[in-house]
This record gives structure tokens, C-alpha cells and sequence, in this order.
């Protein structure tokens, strides 16, 4: 069997960690070609020791030179590179064929784009690519001739639930009508608004059913990470945006459905554990065991679904309000929320104005067509400065 080659963006992050988790389950099958960490070190060369990379990816010099003094000492070969183009180069250059975009946030736009452009199998965790850059993603895949396989747990389950046929063109004579996002709701689904001023970062991130970054888990918290995956959706699957839907599914057990015109519904279900969709990413369109333990439907007391409640989760408000906008408003939904998150988390920002910093940046930022990458770097700039300017005004008054 001829083995994958695998680069991993964000290879200490909690996807970054669970696919070596598979990898390691599976060595007849896949090699780590590279590894990329922003500042976690000393993971990141535990991990070198383990798996051999040809590239490893730290955020600047001083990481650089600290990793390769540890891969030194252990004498490994792996080639240590730092910054944001040496993200590109380990997707180019690492003889990889299959990448992980698993970098939170925009800091992963350039590598998965690259990726795209290159021709690789392109396992999605990272939905800031699609978020910021929709349409010049979706064209780099084509052009590239690659292979795009959703990891979102969410999207992967609509993925696994669609017809082959449809998942490569969109074709209306498959009857397919509505695409069902799930979302857990997080911790605060049923906390009442004005018991939640005094959120700690600590609370926010202590997600009910998934174990997540930081930034992901505020975002699940208020929600805008599930409106940033109908975005995802809108453009991985091609529906309009009034046929991608929401449903709050606490037990986050189905993890997305997809209507059928003639009254079907076909679920995708299982634990809540990121092996699966990265197992049958990494495989696909084979199924291998990803070490999660199987679903017992018989010890479930019940599965629940609801609505959500615009008024309780205005971030997801917002993402449907740039959704609908489109042009370059979903970078700028991205950027400002990035900015806010980054805020409650370190610098002091309270949990309900994160919404509030999102919305007054996007009223000040002019919507234009998203029509090239340096236009959406652009915007993505711009927006980061206006943000942080609110979010200083409110955090100094």
C-alpha cells in the first residue's frame, strides 16, 4: 500500500492532535510530510521526534532556533523554517499529497489556497478559507484538479449524507432540498442574556460535548461559529443560502442532515469526536477505524432539536446578515470576530460585546466584490484596525 503523505497546518492545535492520533493508529497508510505551530514549541518538537517531517513551521525566528536546537539534540532531519510564507512552503514543498488545514483563523487563508493551487487532497477544518475567500477557493480547487474533502464535523457529515453525484456538481434532478447544520448551542444555550455580563474566558471555552481551541469554543459559545459554517456550506455544497438551515441539537449527536425532496431526511450520526470526519477525510473513499468508540443508540435518552434564537445569539444574526450581503462582508464578519474573541480572551473585553465590536465594525466597513485576493487582504486589514479600535474604546472606558 502506497502510503499518504500528510502535511499538517496547525499540527498542535486539537485537529492537528487528533489527526496524529490516526496517523499514528494507521503508519502502513499515511507519513506526516510536515508540521506547522504558531508557538507551542515545545509540542510541536515532541511531535517532529515522532513523526520525522521533512518541513516543520514555526511563527518566527526565535521559535526557529529553539526547535532546532531540541531536533538537534534528538537528531532529526527535519527542516525548520519560520513565518507565514514558510506555511506556503510546507504544503509546496514537504512531497506532500494530502493537507490538514487546521490553522484557526485567517492565518490559514495562503497555505490552504496554496494547497487548492497545488492539487492536493484538501482536508477543510480551517473554514476562515471559505469564509474570507469563497469563490476564489472554490476556483483554485478546480484549477488545481485536486480533491476537497470538509472536515467540520458538520460539513462532513453533510458531505457523507449527499449523493456522490451532487457532492462534484450540484444538480437539481437529485432532490436535494435543505441542508440541516446542527450546533450544540454551547454552554450558555439556555443561560437568559443578562445573566451572562460577567462571562469568565474560562466559562466560554468550557464547551458541554467537544473538547476545542479557545477561539473556536467562544465561537461556539456565541454561535458565530455555526453562522461562519453556513457560509462553509453555501459554498462547498452550492445551495442558496435559504436552503442551509440551523437547528440547536444539544447532544450533538447528529451531526447534520440533509432534506430530500420527496420527504426524506438522511442523518449522519455518531460521537461527538473529530477522529471520525478526519479518518474518513484521510481515507475517503475507504473507512478506517479513527479509535472512537461506537454509538449506542439503546443508552440515549433522547435527541432534541430546536431553533435558534436570533435575539439570544446575535453573532449568528450577523453571519447571516454578511452572508446575505456577500462581496468581501463575510471577510470583514471573520476579521472583526477574530478581533473581538481575541479580546474577551486576553485583553479584558466583556463576553456580550463581542457581538457589539462585530456589528459597529461591520456598519463601518464598505462591502465591495470579492474578486481577488488582494482586495480581500485588503479588507481583512482594514477591518482588523477599525475593530481593534472599538474594542479599545470599550475595554479603556
Amino acid at each position: 500500500m502506497l502510503q499518504k503523505q500528510v502535511a499538517i497546518l496547525g499540527s498542535t492545535g486539537s485537529i492537528g492532535v487528533n489527526t496524529l492520533d490516526v496517523i499514528r493508529a494507521h503508519p502502513e497508510r499515511f507519513r506526516v510530510a510536515a508540521l506547522t505551530a504558531g508557538k507551542q514549541v515545545d509540542r510541536l518538537a515532541e511531535q517532529c521526534i515522532e513523526f520525522k517531517p521533512n518541513i516543520a513551521v514555526v511563527a518566527d525566528a526565535e521559535g526557529a532556533r529553539r526547535l532546532s536546537q531540541l531536533l538537534i539534540e534528538k537528531k532529526i532531519n527535519t527542516q525548520v523554517l519560520y513565518g507565514s510564507q514558510a506555511l506556503v512552503a510546507a504544503v509546496t514543498d514537504s512531497h506532500c499529497d494530502t493537507v490538514m488545514a487546521a490553522i484557526v483563523g485567517a492565518a490559514g487563508l495562503l497555505p490552504t489556497l496554496a494547497a487548492a493551487q497545488a492539487g492536493k487532497r484538501v482536508l477543510l477544518a480551517n473554514k476562515e478559507a471559505l469564509v474570507m475567500s469563497g469563490n476564489l477557493f472554490m476556483q483554485a480547487m478546480k484549477q488545481g484538479g485536486g480533491e476537497l474533502l470538509p472536515i467540520d464535523s458538520e460539513h462532513n457529515a453533510i458531505f457523507q449524507c449527499l449523493p456522490p453525484q451532487f457532492t462534484k456538481a450540484p444538480n437539481p434532478n437529485l432532490g436535494v432540498e435543505e441542508l440541516w447544520l446542527t450546533a450544540s448551542g454551547g454552554p450558555f444555550r439556555d443561560t437568559p442574556l443578562n445573566q451572562l455580563s460577567g462571562i469568565t474566558p474560562d466559562q466560554a471555552c468550557a464547551h458541554p460535548n467537544w473538547v476545542m481551541g479557545r477561539k473556536i469554543s467562544v465561537d461556539s459559545a456565541t454561535m458565530m461559529n455555526k453562522g461562519l459554517e453556513v457560509i462553509e456550506a453555501f459554498w462547498l455544497f452550492g445551495l442558496p443560502l435559504e436552503k442551509i438551515k440551523v437547528l440547536v441539537h444539544p447532544q450533538s449527536v447528529v451531526h447534520s442532515m440533509v432534506r430530500y425532496r420527496d420527504g426524506s431526511v438522511i442523518a449522519q450520526m455518531g460521537q461527538p469526536d473529530m477522529r471520525t470526519p478526519i479518518a474518513y477525510g484521510l481515507a475517503w473513499p475507504e473507512r478506517i477505524d479513527a479509535g472512537v468508540a461506537s454509538l449506542s443508540l439503546t443508552q440515549l435518552a433522547s435527541l432534541s432539536f430546536r431553533e435558534p434564537d436570533l435575539s439570544h445569539f446575535p453573532c449568528l444574526a450577523l453571519a447571516f446578515a454578511a452572508a446575505q450581503a456577500g462581496g468581501t462582508a463575510p471577510t470583514a464578519l471573520n476579521a472583526a470576530n477574530e478581533i473581538a474573541v481575541a479580546a474577551f480572551l486576553d485583553s479584558g473585553l466583556p463576553y456580550l460585546q463581542i457581538p457589539v465590536v462585530v456589528e459597529k465594525t461591520l456598519n463601518a466597513i464598505q462591502v465591495r466584490a470579492a474578486d481577488s485576493l488582494e482586495v480581500i487582504l485588503d479588507i481583512d486589514a482594514q477591518t482588523r484596525k477599525v475593530a481593534q479600535d472599538f474594542v479599545q474604546a470599550i475595554v479603556s472606558s
